[in-house]
């Protein structure tokens, strides 16, 4: 499906339908499932089936490779009629959607789709207590490894300071409750877990209309709980709001470990905690870039990867696929990453509808 271009000391360079990407050398990419409707955010049963959320067309859909030779035979809508699911979480067997406003469950989900070839499974009622805001209201879904289930709630504005001190924020459910455990964040729609220290990592979208180069997204990372990292007051490391940036707030500002640049949109972050691409890989972070809608000329559009030194600060950070963008022609969008059990990766495109395999060659 892909025909080999190039080659040169550091990248391959593939073709699909026109679309040049552009890899590590070592690596390929080929088109996993397509005719999708704005896939989001992804996971893997243990089974190995693929679950997406499809913010557009208001359905959760189960997918899976049949014959093990990388791409998707089966696909199967199993919920519709949903506000934006787009995140979908799995812990001991069952799968957690997001709406806006609620969270679901569907009760052991892969042996549901093994016992009934056909219908939709059960919709259970985790919560029903989110804001429902549509303005930064798309959740992503993510379980620690103990269980507790935590999600975003993005401002419902660029720029604003609400009341409620769940906006801006990532929470934690607990006790029929959702509790913040990261404040200041305007809009993260990716985080995951360091795999050995646990703690959390997270994107989060900058504030627009304060020209094209400021502020920047950032790469956070979560150390204690109710930390503060910013938002509305101050933005990257070093931007004060003009308006809220002279209030006296109180708080300690946790500042970004790493600038990503202004309105790249960082969409989804996944942890490479497999041996499959190499040591190199292992404890790397991927993360999509969605890109830019209000800049002169456009950035992100791309899937970076992230290394961190031993005491989890950045070490260095660089482009690992490209080919979303030519020159200023937008022709995908990556919205999020998955690592797979075999340690290959999925990448969500929402704008060419489909989802891409990226493999070892």
């Amino acid at each position: 499906m892909h025909t080999f271009l190039k080659l040169s000391l550091v990248f391959f360079m593939f073709n699909a339908f026109g679309q040049d990407f552009k890899l590590p050398s070592g690596f390929k990419i080929n088109t996993f499932a397509s005719d999708m409707i704005a896939p989001r955010q992804m996971i893997q049963g243990s089974l190995g089936t693929i679950f997406v959320g499809s913010r557009k067309s208001n359905q959760v859909i189960a997918l899976f490779d049949q014959d093990g030779n990388g791409f998707a035979d089966y696909k199967r809508v199993i919920a519709e009629g949903l506000n934006s699911p787009s995140g979908v979480s799995i812990f001991e067997g069952d799968l957690y959607i997001s709406e806006i406003d609620k969270i679901w469950k569907l009760n052991d989900i892969e042996n549901w789709l093994i016992n009934n070839p056909s219908g939709f499974p059960l919709l259970e009622l985790v919560s029903d207590k989110l804001p429902d805001d549509e303005w930064h209201g798309w959740k992503w879904l993510m379980h620690d490894e103990v269980g507790n289930l935590y999600t975003n709630i993005g401002a419902p504005c660029n720029v604003c300071l609400k009341e409620d001190s769940r906006y801006a924020s990532i929470v934690m459910f607990e006790a029929d409750t959702w509790k913040v455990v990261a404040r200041g964040v305007r809009n993260s729609v990716g985080f995951d877990f360091h795999p050995e220290s646990g703690e959390m990592y997270f994107g989060d979208n900058g504030r627009d209309w304060l020209g094209d180069d400021s502020p920047s997204c950032e790469l956070n990372r979560l150390t204690t709980i109710g930390t503060h990292f910013g938002f509305p007051f101050l933005h990257d490391s070093n931007t004060v709001d003009p308006e809220y940036g002279s209030i006296s707030h109180g708080y300690s500002i946790q500042k970004p470990i790493l600038h990503l640049g202004a309105h790249v949109a960082p969409t989804g972050l996944s942890f490479y905690n497999h041996n499959y691409f190499g040591d190199e890989y292992r404890n790397n972070i991927f993360i999509t870039l969605h890109g830019s809608w209000n800049r002169s000329s456009k950035v992100g559009y791309k899937v970076i990867r992230v290394v961190l030194s031993p005491d989890g600060s950045v070490e260095n950070s660089s482009d690992f696929l490209t080919g979303f963008l030519n020159d200023q022609e937008v022709l995908g969008r990556p919205a999020a990453p998955l690592i797979l059990q075999d340690g290959s990766m999925l990448i969500s495109d929402d704008k060419a509808n489909k989802i891409y395999r990226i493999s070892k060659i």
